[in-house]
């Protein structure tokens, strides 16, 4: 098993950003529009705790598929994992996700991960998700600045 912990600053407050997390199936109104992985299409099958967003990105053959496994509010925390076909050599991933005040009109969003990946890919997930945790928080900085 192989972790990633990250965060990001925000220069808004922390309800901004979780407005946008807690609304899990709409990731489309803050994931960057451009750049190296934009998002074709989202399909959503359930509602609430369990529910999966399959999310189609432009150039990749199958969606990734996010799961929301506890979702909570009060400590705005959230926990996914990714499910069905997984990109990157991935043989299994989770994620926790808790965004925190850090002052007047500032949070973090910090992100710890626990993965696994097939033989001699470790490489390869890691840059992927790397580059995913970037992506994400670009696109919520971008989306909380816009109003």
């Amino acid at each position: 098993m192989q972790t990633i912990d990250t965060h990001r600053d925000f220069a808004v407050d922390a309800a901004r950003i979780w407005a946008f997390l807690e609304d899990f199936g709409n990731i489309e109104a803050w994931w960057p529009a451009g750049g190296p992985v934009a998002i074709r299409e989202v399909v959503l099958e359930g509602e609430g705790i369990g529910m999966i967003r399959h999310i189609h990105n432009h150039g990749m053959p199958a969606p990734v598929s996010e799961q929301l496994d506890f979702i909570d509010p009060a400590s705005r925390t959230l926990r996914l994992s990714i499910v069905g076909q997984r990109p990157a050599g991935l043989l299994r991933y989770q994620a926790t996700g808790r965004l925190t005040e850090q002052g007047p009109g500032q949070c973090r969003l910090s992100y710890h991960s626990e993965f696994d990946a097939e033989p001699g890919r470790e490489d390869e997930a890691w840059g992927f998700l790397s580059g995913a945790y970037e992506l994400m928080f670009d696109g919520l900085d971008q989306a909380a600045r816009r109003g």
